[in-house]
């Protein structure tokens, strides 16, 4: 290998991107003079002409070979290779992979990319929640044209809670009250009709719902937010703002918010916009 006073170089290859593998070699490579090696990341290696190309600058070098290679054929190729051309090599990923094999009692699936495909899907939901959060309860309507979904109904249909729940499925949600009062905004007309999401329930509930919410706050449940005329008059509104958008409505009364959820992934399932 190189002396002390070179950069040892070292070649870093994957069959998908070679992050895992980089990372690593430059954790263990921190441990000796701050990290001075020279690493060479080569992504995407799918044939053999790649290896050789690779096994052969590492002899010129006098390099070493760090490599996340998950299908057999090649990994076994690079090995002989490198062993036939005396080159040091690395499997970043193997012993993991044959200790979880005998915890896991199956065989992994030996397919390129797979961290990075959780990656990615972590890194969704956590967009689609902090999406659900900018955008609730109408704060701002510029969210109503990005969103994937949006929900439409008056207080306490459970719109939060199920933008929340839709945005662990990595669904961008927004969601707007309906309040006789307000002006629907703009966005929501403008947006295609499948995209919506109108939220009814029956007034004796709501009215049951909204007295206990009165009660958790403080309140007299007599206020008019829980007042039975003033329920109808605000579910009667957002009947007509929902037929005027075309929107597909679900009733909610008695549905449990991952109920409700699931009815508007099959929906999204069988044909809904994304």
């Amino acid at each position: 290998m190189s002396s002390q006073n070179e950069k040892p170089i070292i070649y870093v290859i994957s069959d998908s991107i070679g992050e895992t593998a980089e990372y690593v070699v430059r954790a263990a490579a921190s441990q000796f003079n701050g990290g001075t090696a020279e690493i060479r990341r080569i992504s995407y290696i799918d044939d053999h002409e790649s290896i050789d190309e690779v096994v052969q600058s590492a002899k010129e070098v006098n390099g070493l070979i760090a490599f996340t290679i998950v299908v057999a054929e090649l990994k076994e190729y690079l090995l002989k290779i490198a062993e036939k051309k005396q080159v040091k090599t690395v499997d970043i990923m193997g012993p993991m992979i044959d200790a979880l094999q005998g915890i896991y009692k199956m065989p992994p699936k030996m397919k390129p990319g797979l961290v990075r495909k959780l990656d990615d899907e972590y890194f969704r939901k956590v967009e689609a929640i902090e999406f659900a959060v900018k955008y609730d309860d109408g704060r701002d309507p510029r969210g109503i044209l990005k969103a994937d979904v949006i929900l439409v109904g008056v207080s306490r249909t459970s719109k939060t809670p199920l933008s929340m729940y839709l945005a662990h499925k990595r669904l961008k949600v927004a969601n707007v009250p309906l309040v006789p009062e307000v002006q629907p905004p703009d966005e929501l007309f403008e947006v295609s009709s499948k995209k919506v999401i109108g939220l009814k329930i029956n007034p004796d509930q709501l009215n049951s719902i909204r007295k206990e919410r009165l009660k958790a706050l403080g309140l007299t449940a007599q206020a008019n937010y829980a007042n039975y005329k003033r329920i109808l008059e605000e579910l009667e509104y957002s009947e007509r703002v929902m037929k005027k958008i075309g929107c597909p409505v679900i009733d909610v009364s008695s549905k449990a918010v991952e109920e409700t959820a699931n009815i508007i992934l099959d929906m999204f399932r069988k044909g809904g916009e994304r």
